[in-house]
């Protein structure tokens, strides 16, 4: 029962959040027709191109229309263009049931620029950030925690201020001004070592080889995004395993024989990375939105540089679906935070049931 109030609340965030991106695009009084037309455009021009973006309704019926594609069950008609609730064939890819009732995959538009489905924009940029985003978090991880456990070994030692120092200064540096010191010093000052060049993504182009994965080009937008969640887990880690070992079981164990070792990496760090979690779960998910102006530096083609071109230009189906895709990415990383929490903490998986 717990579980089904879980998902419903789940669903019941994400049609909020779908009300509210689709308002703030259709009620602001920005019209996207005369951005494309020009002002010069003729009254015929601006009423074909009306028609042709589904953009010739009401606001109502436009958001039914908005919902009724990203439902997976949908209903349509097979009436003129102009009509509301019309079938094209060609966008929407699933079965027809019976009397317009169609099973389908979620449909968020065609991108008012290049006319391609807004799916297919995403799925060639997701790569990119999923990439990014999980290499920054496994680094920041495989570092910050030894770090954060140093630390909190050598408690009130010369070595436990200077990580603290530079775990602060981590996270206290806008992500701006780390892109552009990284982006400097990595492929400007220290290049003749690095061998980096300030932009590339993932994919690179070779006139003999053809198109061929790079890693190099990760380097640098990967360490300027784990910079400050690693600073983070650093005094995450540290600050938790000295609440931690004052616990009352950690007495017990240590009053059984245990080995101090054993105390500290059996009982005490299982408990002590929950918060940890918490952490890394937000980050990653923030990851995946894609960090804008880090993918924009390093012209690293992504999620976050999808969404600035897309604001630029004023691409509106583009911009609602990466805020909608943003938000599913939350809430399906939140979940599975949960069923982690369950895994590491059986007081918590109790809890769940």
């Amino acid at each position: 029962m717990k579980r089904l109030k879980k998902f419903g609340y789940m669903l019941l965030v994400l049609w909020g959040v779908v009300t509210v991106v689709f308002l703030l695009f259709n009620v602001t009084g920005n019209d996207p027709v005369r951005n494309l037309v020009g002002e010069n455009a003729t009254a015929e021009v601006v009423e074909n191109m009306r028609v042709k973006l589904g953009l010739n309704h009401s606001v109502g019926v436009r958001y039914v229309e908005y919902l009724n594609h990203l439902s997976p069950l949908s209903y349509y008609q097979e009436q003129s263009h102009e009509a509301a609730f019309y079938i094209d064939a060609q966008k929407i890819h699933g079965v027809s049931l019976v009397g317009g009732i169609w099973l389908k995959w979620p449909f968020f538009g065609n991108s008012y620029v290049t006319d391609k489905p807004v799916m297919d924009t995403f799925s060639e940029a997701f790569p990119g950030t999923l990439i990014l985003a999980i290499s920054s978090i496994l680094f920041s991880l495989l570092i910050g925690i030894p770090l954060g456990i140093w630390a909190f070994k050598r408690k009130d030692q010369w070595i436990d201020k200077l990580i603290l120092t530079v775990s602060a200064l981590g996270m206290s540096g806008p992500s701006f001004f780390v892109a552009l010191i990284v982006a400097y010093l990595g492929a400007v000052v220290f290049r003749s070592y690095t061998g980096l060049e300030m932009t590339g993504s993932l994919y690179s182009v070779d006139v003999w080889e053809g198109r061929y994965i790079d890693l190099r080009n990760m380097v640098l937008p990967m360490i300027t995004l784990m910079i400050r969640p690693l600073a983070i887990i650093v005094q995450l880690t540290r600050s938790s395993m000295l609440d931690v070992m004052s616990m009352d079981y950690i007495r017990t164990a240590r009053a059984k024989g245990l080995s101090e070792t054993r105390v500290l990496y059996r009982h005490a760090l299982p408990n002590a990375l929950n918060p940890v979690i918490t952490a890394v779960s937000g980050w990653f998910a923030s990851l995946l939105a894609g960090a804008v102006f880090v993918e924009f530096v390093f012209g690293w083609k992504g999620i976050g540089q999808e969404l600035f071109t897309a604001i630029e230009k004023q691409d509106q189906p583009v911009v609602m679906a990466g805020v909608i895709l943003v938000s599913i990415l939350f809430i399906l990383v939140n979940a599975g935070v949960e069923v982690l929490y369950g895994i590491i903490d059986p007081r918590v998986k109790s809890a769940q049931q």
